[in-house]
Order: structure tokens, then C-alpha cells, then sequence
């Protein structure tokens, strides 16, 4: 095989494959997560046979991917982003298998062990969004990283509507007809993982430290050699890197990821702000999203419906679905208006356009929660609004930090972004039973006004003093 040189122009088309490469990922390991979050809180209460696990589910997956985005970051800056998504997909290609032995065993805590392999692959996916900005100019690390956000759009609202198909595999399978959507969501798993590992070279994270690291050697541009990077993720012949070229990844390694990460991110008002963005969105998303389908179940069936000890009707199943589809529709259809908004408005407008969305979204599913129709409205706008938020925040932490402090950042942004979510989670239930509806969505409006004010406060210091808030764009 001829020796391939990579020059400016080959980094770009790198950059153009792996994006296309991350996004049909996200298309096929969408599925799992989809499907889980439709029908896992009815599987929980099913299984559990108390409404009080309602929320069991989207807690353990949100408390999954807050305990593992860490560790995966972590992988991902030793070995590359290859083996951080594959080791992550992998595990939610485990939870798939183990949520399909709950349904036929019965056991509930066969679906909490499955939800936290799905959480580890939502860590996953959360984590490509960064991979696609690894080698991306400036100017477009918005709509990079939006390009990836919107791929999860085609599997992710398919998920929940595999509901009908799903039952016909289970049925041909020998299995209960609410396993067969897990059975798509394993096969869609697989494929994702086997595109991921086979076709992520060179592994874009580690060419970018190869390009900083050259450059910083020859003070220009330097032609990189591609075959040369063995499939273990090092590049040969990269001249050793002196102490003062390594950075605070290597010099600080003994303080932990976690430290460093934080250590970083208080070096930066920016980061404040887009950390803010993206935990808070994710706390308000789940929080009202996971205990949408049981509203929409007891709102359809009639009060009690949730407590009757069998499986919802399929009218209802179908509803739920569509519902739950029209939100992920939300969460991901229009994140290239996002990213272009992030780079066109700027980073700090778009958050404030974001947390203004969600705390319309709260208030219409709140205020309307009576009405199908104005739940599902709801959530189409908390899903755009999570959108925003997440796009721009996370766009504007991955140049708000140094490129040597960039991915352990990132995780720690996702460990605390999965945290909230877990609190969200967590708490849903239970302010659901005792403010019900409205008062849930009127908890998520609370957080949502609190981020959105610190976005004003920031955009206005910034157009006060620009030299010092250029960074916040």
C-alpha cells in the first residue's frame, strides 16, 4: 500500500469521515436509547410492581453515564476516541441483552442492570459530540458538532416507534412481545460498534495532539504520515515530547482526572458558564421527560392506570411513543440550526435562546397537562431548547480550556451533566406525586430562569469589558 502523506487539506478530509463516520453511529446506537427511555419507566413500575420505581430507569441511566463519562474520557486521552466509543457502546450493547432477560425472567434487577449499560452508552454518545470538533476549524465547531448531535435524530425517534415492529420480533423470537424492540436496539448496537472500530482511523484525537505536536516542533505545518499509525492508536515516528511539551495532561497526572478537570475549568469564566448550560438543560430535560410517559399513561387510561399491575394498552404504548419521538425529534432534528446559531449568533446568545425555550417548553406541558396535544408540544420544545443549550455550552467549554486539558474537561462536563440528570431523575418521582404535573414542570422552570440569568449576567460583562469575554463568542 502506497505511503499516504496527510497536508491541511488531508486533515480536513479526515475531519469530513469521521464526522460521517461518528453520525452513522449515533444513527444505529440511537436506537437502544430511544426505546429504553419510552417504555423503561412502565417496565420499572411493571417489574417492581410500586409507581415509586417509576423513575428508576432514567435514573440509573442518567447515573450511569455520569459514572462512567469520566473513566471514558479518561480512556479516550490514553487511547484515543476509538476506544472510548467502542468500550462505551459495547456496554449499552450489554444492557440491551440484559433488559430483554428482565422482560422474560421478571427480575427488576436485570432492567436496573441493563438501564446502567444504556446509561454507559449514552456516556458514549454524549462524548462523540467532542470527537467531531477534535480536528475542526474555529468556525465551524458548531456546526461539527451539531452534524453528529442531529445524526441520533434518525435512531433515536425510531426508538420508541419500534414499539408495533418490536412486538412482532419478540412474538417470532419466542419472547413477550415488549422485549422485541430491544432486540432492534442490540442489532443497531452491534453495527455501530463494528463501524466505529473498524473505520475510525486515524483516530481523530490522536492526529490533533500529533498535528499540535509537530507544529509545536517545527513551528509550521508539517506533512503527517497516516499508515503509520498502528492499530493500537500511537503514530510512529513521533519524536519524544520534552517535559515542557507534555502539558498538564502529564504533569498533573497524579492529581486524578477529576482534579485536573476541575482545576481547569476554574481557570475559565467561559467554562463556568457553558458547564452551567449543559448540566442544567440536562436536569430540567430528564427530570420532566421521564415522567412524561407515566402522566401520559394515567392521562390517557385514567387515574390508577400506572398501579393496575399489567402492561399498558397498545393504544396508549402508541401514543407514548409518538410523543416520546416528537421530543427526541426536538432534542436533535434541528441541531444544525443550533450549531449554526452558535456560530453565527454566538455561543453565550445561544445558550439564552436555549433556557428561554425550556422555560416555555415548561410551562406549555405544565400549564396544558390536561391536553395530549399540549404535553407533546411541551416536549418538542424542551427537547429544541436542551438543543440549544447543549450545543452551545459544549461548543463553547472545548475552546474555553486548553487543547491539553480539553478531553479530561469534557468528561468531567459530562460526569456532572449525567449527574443532574440522575438528580432529575430521581427527584421526578417524587415531586410528581406531590406537586404532580404542573408542579414538576414548574421545578424545571426554577433551573431554568436561575442558568438563563447567569447568561445575561455574563453577556452583559462581556459587551462591558470585550477583551475579557471574547472567549464567552
Amino acid at each position: 500500500m502506497a505511503r499516504t502523506l496527510i497536508t491541511e487539506r488531508g486533515v480536513r478530509q479526515v475531519q469530513r469521515r469521521t464526522v460521517v463516520l461518528l453520525s452513522a453511529a449515533q444513527v444505529f446506537g440511537g436506537i437502544g436509547t430511544g426505546a429504553t427511555v419510552s417504555i423503561g419507566s412502565i417496565l420499572a413500575v411493571e417489574l417492581s410492581g410500586s409507581s415509586v420505581w417509576a423513575g428508576a430507569v432514567a435514573t440509573v441511566m442518567t447515573l450511569g453515564a455520569a459514572l462512567t463519562a469520566l473513566p471514558l474520557a479518561s480512556l479516550a486521552d490514553r487511547r484515543g476516541r476509538r476506544a472510548g466509543q467502542v468500550t462505551g457502546l459495547s456496554a449499552a450493547l450489554a444492557g440491551t441483552v440484559l433488559i430483554v432477560l428482565s422482560v422474560v425472567s421478571g427480575l427488576f434487577v436485570l432492567l436496573v442492570l441493563g438501564a446502567l449499560g444504556i446509561g454507559v452508552g449514552t456516556a458514549a454518545s454524549l462524548q462523540a459530540r467532542f470527537a467531531a470538533v477534535d480536528l475542526a476549524d474555529a468556525e465551524h465547531r458548531g456546526r461539527a458538532l451539531s452534524a453528529v448531535v442531529w445524526a441520533v435524530t434518525v435512531g433515536a425517534v425510531a426508538g420508541p416507534n419500534l414499539i408495533q415492529p418490536g412486538t412482532v420480533v419478540g412474538l417470532a423470537l419466542g419472547l413477550p412481545p415488549v422485549a422485541g424492540p430491544f432486540v432492534i436496539s442490540a442489532a443497531g448496537l452491534l453495527l455501530a460498534i463494528v463501524l466505529l472500530f473498524a473505520g475510525l482511523r486515524p483516530d481523530p484525537l490522536l492526529l490533533a495532539r500529533e498535528i499540535a505536536a509537530r507544529d509545536l516542533a517545527t513551528q509550521e505545518p508539517a506533512a503527517l504520515d497516516l499508515d503509520a499509525q498502528p492499530a493500537g492508536g500511537k503514530m510512529q515516528g513521533t519524536p519524544p515530547r520534552t517535559a515542557d511539551q507534555q502539558g498538564p495532561t502529564t504533569r498533573n497526572a497524579g492529581g486524578g482526572s477529576l482534579v485536573r478537570g476541575l482545576r481547569a475549568i476554574r481557570q475559565s469564566r467561559a467554562s463556568w458558564l457553558a458547564l452551567a448550560a449543559v448540566v442544567g438543560a440536562h436536569a430540567v430535560m430528564v427530570g420532566v421527560m421521564s415522567m412524561t410517559p407515566l402522566h401520559l399513561q394515567e392521562l390517557v387510561a385514567g387515574p390508577g392506570a400506572s398501579h393496575a399491575g399489567h402492561a399498558a394498552s397498545g393504544d396508549v404504548l402508541v401514543i407514548i411513543g409518538f410523543t416520546i419521538s416528537l421530543h427526541i425529534a426536538g432534542m436533535f432534528a434541528l441541531s444544525p440550526v443550533m450549531g449554526w446559531l452558535t456560530d453565527k449568533a454566538g455561543r453565550t446568545e445561544t445558550i439564552m435562546i436555549g433556557f428561554a425555550t425550556l422555560i416555555a417548553a415548561v410551562a406549555v406541558a405544565g400549564f396544558g397537562q390536561t391536553s395530549t396535544v399540549a404535553v407533546a408540544v411541551g416536549l418538542v420544545l424542551l427537547g429544541m431548547g436542551w438543543s440549544a443549550a447543549t450545543i452551545s455550552g459544549s461548543t463553547l467549554l472545548a475552546e474555553s480550556v486548553s487543547q491539553e486539558s480539553r478531553v479530561v474537561v469534557q468528561g468531567v462536563s459530562d460526569m456532572l451533566m449525567g449527574a443532574a440528570g440522575a438528580v432529575g431523575g430521581a427527584t421526578s418521582g417524587l415531586i410528581l406525586s406531590w406537586a404532580g404535573y404542573l408542579g414538576l414542570n414548574m421545578a424545571g422552570g426554577l433551573v431554568g430562569a436561575a442558568v438563563l440569568t447567569a447568561a445575561v449576567v455574563a453577556l452583559v460583562a462581556r459587551r462591558r469589558s470585550p477583551a475579557a469575554g471574547s472567549a464567552a463568542g
